[in-house]
């Protein structure tokens, strides 16, 4: 069996935890695990999943509300070795509010299929350098 990487998406907006499936694929680089996803539409859910355990990476939508960007730093403060996030933001010159929110990684909406999937895949290695 291949080993598959899970990939939290919080938003509460469908349309774009769907843009991120459909950007990422089955995996988004040849050299990383293929994904299965949870999707979440409030943070309560978000916390939820993460006390259970087992994320590789959180993929947070920082235009949902409540924001991504203030569930993020929730996360970071309070979940022990919390996974590396990816947050989605709606303009380029929010980019100090991800660095604010200490997220590893951001991309802006909509969702680009290549810049997503390429910063997704760097999460996801530097996670598995981690766990080695």
């Amino acid at each position: 069996m291949q080993p598959t990487a899970t990939v939290l998406v919080y938003s509460d907006n469908a349309s774009t935890r769907e843009q991120v499936r459909l950007a990422t694929g089955r995996r988004p680089a040849t050299d990383v695990p293929q994904v299965q996803f949870i999707e979440c539409a409030t943070p309560h859910a978000v916390i939820k999943e993460l006390d259970r355990g087992g994320i590789d990476v959180c993929v947070l939508d920082g235009e949902s509300a409540p924001g991504g960007m203030g569930v993020c730093r929730q996360i970071k403060d309070e979940v022990f070795q919390s996974p590396p996030v990816l947050l989605l933001m709606g303009r380029p010159q929010d980019a100090w509010l991800a660095t604010w929110s200490r997220a590893e990684a951001a991309v802006t909406l909509p969702v680009e299929p290549v810049e997503f999937a390429s910063a997704l895949a760097g999460l996801l290695r530097s996670r598995a350098a981690v766990e080695a």
